[in-house]
């Protein structure tokens, strides 16, 4: 199991052990949400497994005819159990990961069903904001559309491309901002695109193992991105990749012709496939599977734009 975070090292296996931890549970999710949602997700895996393995020790003792646990030995039993089950909890692809994966689409921290509620980080923070600790509604994916359109905006200007098009495929290529491309230090890079730094590019790079398809599989291979001083530049840089580059000549042309605010769902969808197809058709990814997962992405954007009008 993964070193238990410090605000939780008063005991040694958490929640499973001592509820007294609940509080600093508490107290972590107000300055890290998905640490505290993890956690929380191990420690309900911890449980069940020390149930199973309680339920599996008194079938066992029945059956060779011993009674249950008792006395001292019997204490020293249930110990050990709860460590096993401690150890056993929090591993990759384990229990904890389905718990901790429904917990956080029930917060919001996670696209999936748009949030009914217009509380959802209503008020955007501004893009040269220092960074600080974020409310567990900011994380979801309303808080991320807010952060980014007014950037958005501003490249729609330059290019013509819906800025709803672009907050999307800012989402997409960072998973909501779950995934963001960060520097070696965990310092972010602000690349919401996943811009390479080919050999023209002059500034900062970050450099991180991602996953590209070849011949049609997928490879894990490290590769140099460009690295921006704020989200406004990841924006603007992308502005110009799209107007200057003959490759996206085509995709420019298309996306400033579509009619996305106020238009009916149906027209909408149209010119969401429509962008993703041509992005595709461009190499803007390798991922065969990229045009679809975009247009999905895009009317998620859309109808949750929708509900917070």
């Amino acid at each position: 199991m993964a070193a238990i975070p410090s605000q939780l090292q008063g005991s040694t296996a958490g929640l499973a052990t001592d509820t007294r931890s609940l509080d600093a549970l508490r107290a972590r999710a107000n300055a890290d949400p998905r640490g505290a949602v993890r956690e929380a997700a191990k420690q309900f895996e911890s449980l069940f497994m020390a149930e199973l393995m309680k339920s599996m020790r008194a079938t066992t003792l029945k059956a060779d005819g011993e009674g249950g646990s008792s006395g001292a030995g019997g204490m020293a039993t249930d110990m050990l159990d709860q460590q096993f089950a401690t150890k056993m909890s929090g591993l990759p692809g384990g229990l904890s990961e389905a718990i901790m994966k429904q917990l956080e689409r029930q917060m919001g921290m996670t696209p999936g069903p748009i949030p009914v509620t217009k509380s959802a980080n209503n008020t955007p923070a501004p893009l040269n904001a220092k960074p600080v600790a974020t409310a567990v509604p900011q994380s979801g994916a309303a808080g991320f559309v807010q952060q980014h359109t007014s950037a958005a905006q501003r490249a729609e200007a330059e290019t013509g491309i819906p800025a709803t098009f672009m907050v999307s495929q800012a989402a997409l290529e960072t998973g909501w901002g779950r995934k963001e491309i960060r520097h070696g230090d965990g310092s972010p890079s602000y690349n919401l695109f996943g811009i390479k730094a080919g050999p023209n590019w002059k500034g900062a790079t970050a450099e991180v193992t991602t996953t590209e398809y070849i011949n049609g599989k997928a490879q894990k291979v490290v590769a140099k991105f460009r690295a921006y001083g704020s989200y406004a530049e990841s924006f603007a840089d992308y502005a110009r990749l799209m107007k200057d580059s003959p490759r996206y000549a085509g995709v420019v042309r298309a996306a400033s012709g579509a009619t996305v605010a106020g238009a009916d769902a149906s027209a909408s969808a149209r010119a969401a496939t429509g962008f993703a197809q041509g992005l595709q058709r461009a190499g803007y990814a390798t991922d065969p599977a990229y045009a679809d997962k975009l247009s999905r992405v895009i009317n998620t954007t859309l109808r949750l734009q929708r509900s917070l009008a």
